[in-house]
């Protein structure tokens, strides 16, 4: 098969996705949230800037550049990492991992205020299913230790990281297709997730410190810093580079393909290190999460080719 090392690393990614859940529920339950997002951010930002100095690819952005990688910053890493922290405080790992799959559908619905794509019914459709898959994971959950209400509470900040998310990938696709006249050309998207992770570490800095000052700290255990090690160097540096690459050898649709084994791996995470529970639940919010955001992504792609 055709770069076979490209498509086994992407089947690591996703499992690196999916086992990340597991590990930011095992971090949020023992540390202060937006705390364990700081020191998790302390480590991404040294690694990423090491790495850009070892590839020799260390590129400053231009002024006007800085300001769109604070907006980026400000959604991918601030508010994305303060609502992921909070949500795994309070629900199932399973469960986050199917309510993360939203991000794709809102990116779609964003793009439509936002980049001036249409509505369309396909995508009212698609938010239709997703919705109902959902409700599915709100009222049939099979992880009933959790209090409805906490694993509620929880899963509406995830959707909410999942929005942010989607907000910080139409702020990209506008920078990286722009040039500003202070810039030399477009940031690539590595740059772009490096210097937006700079800053949103910068904003993260002083909510960690009013947090601290509030807290009752113990010593994290053993399996806390393993989660905390595992989430910065594994699930966003190691992670990130290699989906880079896949993008850039394979290209975007293949690549983004390979994002939908992220729930099962998510799943299996949960049942394996925390003794959450499979049920069938699941893999009916997982197909309707799932389809409808295939069913909103081929009217997209209809579109775009008939224009």
């Amino acid at each position: 098969m055709n770069n076979a090392s490209v498509h086994i690393k992407l089947i690591i990614v996703a499992a690196i996705w999916g086992f990340g859940w597991p590990a930011g529920r095992v971090v949020a339950t023992e540390l202060p949230p937006i705390g364990a997002a700081w020191i998790r951010y302390v480590m991404v930002v040294l690694m990423f800037l090491g790495y850009l100095k070892w590839t020799r690819q260390w590129t400053l952005p231009s002024p006007t550049q800085w300001k769109q990688v604070a907006c980026i910053g400000l959604f991918s890493t601030f508010l994305y990492q303060a609502l992921f922290m909070y949500g795994m405080s309070y629900t199932a790992a399973g469960d986050a991992s199917l309510m993360i799959t939203l991000n794709p559908l809102f990116t779609a619905f964003l793009a439509v205020f936002f980049l001036s794509e249409r509505m369309t019914w396909r995508l009212l459709g698609g938010l239709a299913l997703a919705l109902a898959g959902v409700a599915v994971l709100f009222v049939a959950s099979p992880n009933t230790d959790i209090p409805a209400m906490e694993r509620w509470i929880g899963n509406t900040f995830i959707a909410g990281s999942a929005l942010a998310w989607a907000a910080s990938s139409i702020v990209m696709k506008r920078v990286m297709t722009q040039t500003p006249n202070d810039a030399e050309g477009p940031l690539s998207p590595l740059h772009l997730t490096v210097w937006s992770s700079v800053v949103g570490l910068a904003i993260l800095t002083p909510w960690a410190g009013f947090e601290a000052l509030g807290a009752s700290w113990t010593a994290p255990s053993i399996e806390a810093w393993m989660g905390i090690v595992f989430l910065a160097l594994f699930s966003t540096v190691v992670a990130y580079v290699w989906f880079a690459d896949g993008i850039r050898i394979i290209g975007a649709g293949p690549a983004a393909f390979y994002v939908y084994l992220v729930p099962p791996f998510g799943i299996l995470g949960g049942q394996q290190l925390l003794g959450e529970r499979p049920g069938a639940s699941l893999a009916v919010a997982f197909a309707l999460i799932v389809g409808g955001v295939l069913l909103a992504q081929s009217k997209q792609t209809s579109a775009e080719q008939a224009s």
